[in-house]
């Protein structure tokens, strides 16, 4: 078994180098044939769709569809009022619903509040960042947006905007590159952040946040901007977009 496996390795190398021979002739006969049908136009990155590209290209097809279902929307109204008018069970109905839009957030809200801002880190006057960050430290991030929302909601918040959105269930922010999506919409920073409540209770939820506080940790180093505001009067858009809640339960 040793002499004949001696005897076959030389045979191996050999048959080895005709294959690679054969795929760099094959590869070659490739590149040949892709060159001849590109007409020597090569496929350049920049040539690539993307992925910015693609969100606006979606978002005009979001507002697009959300310009029909506003006017669909206007009509089943008029439909639901003429119904009411004349059967008193539709208009009961009509009723109990409407009198849950505020829970729902449906419905615009005011009152005292804070108001928290978030921006990515300003280039320098040379044009450089610091020498020790990379680019995922300079710039607002979804989990940073998540914190400051979970903190507003832990410290009692009866109401929360970001943009000129409601938050709601339905409503919930996504990073998409260097930009965020909310409700279907891309917004680029600041990122402004409404919470209707007891200030003094919002601050110290924003505190005692431990993503909150890494947030400003990096604000401090890298110059990131955040900035919390107490204010006695604040006001919040109601959700103005579909609801698509299947399962619900009447707060207590």
């Amino acid at each position: 078994m040793t002499e004949r496996h001696r005897h076959r390795t030389p045979l191996a190398d050999h048959g080895w180098q005709i294959l690679v021979l054969v795929v760099c002739i094959v590869v070659g006969l490739l590149l040949a044939t892709t060159r001849h049908m590109s007409a020597g136009n090569e496929i350049r990155r920049s040539d690539t769709t993307r992925l910015s590209d693609l969100v606006r290209s979606a978002q005009t097809s979001t507002e697009e569809a959300e310009t029909d279902r506003e006017n669909l929307s206007l009509q089943l109204e008029e439909l639901q009022r003429q119904a009411a008018s004349g059967d008193a069970d539709v208009g009961t109905t009509l009723a109990r619903s409407e009198a849950l839009n505020g829970a729902a957030g449906l419905n615009p809200e005011s009152g005292p509040g804070v108001v928290v801002t978030l921006t990515d880190a300003p280039r320098a006057a040379d044009g450089r960042y610091a020498s020790d960050a990379s680019p995922d430290d300079l710039v607002v991030h979804q989990q940073d947006v998540q914190s400051v929302l979970n903190a507003l909601w832990t410290g009692g918040a009866s109401a929360i905007a970001m943009q000129d959105q409601r938050i709601v269930s339905e409503v919930a922010p996504r990073c998409i590159g260097n930009t965020l999506l909310l409700g279907g919409r891309t917004y680029s920073p600041p990122y402004v952040v409404t919470a209707l409540g007891d200030p003094a209770r919002l601050d110290a939820a924003l505190a005692n946040n431990p993503g909150v506080r890494v947030f400003q940790q990096y604000a401090l180093r890298y110059g990131l901007g955040y900035r919390a505001a107490s204010s006695a009067d604040l006001e919040v858009p109601g959700h103005d977009g579909p609801v698509r809640t299947r399962f619900a339960q009447p707060a207590r």
